[in-house]
């Protein structure tokens, strides 16, 4: 509450809240709370930013991960996917 009272800016909102909830799931329902992702907080965005870039880079030269250094990214990818999707 005490910040609202001192800002009116949405982004500083945002990460207060983010910091006291937690993000929740990415792709289910829950909002609230700590995802599997353990390695960074979602509030570290330079760490965040060089992992997209490195995941972008990868798959710029490898779209189809069949490369052989790709194949347990292949493998984790696939598996994380499947369990996003699953239903149960």
């Amino acid at each position: 509450m005490k910040v609202m009272e001192t800002t009116n800016n949405g982004f500083t909102l945002a990460e207060e809240d983010l910091k006291l909830r937690g993000p929740g799931e990415f792709f289910g329902t829950k909002q609230s709370g700590l995802p599997s992702l353990k390695l960074v907080k979602l509030s570290d965005v330079k760490l965040l930013e060089l992992a997209r870039q490195a995941a972008r880079e990868i798959f710029d030269g490898d779209p189809q991960l069949a490369k052989p250094e790709h194949k347990l990214l292949s493998k984790k990818v696939t598996a994380f996917w499947t369990s996003v999707t699953d239903p149960s």
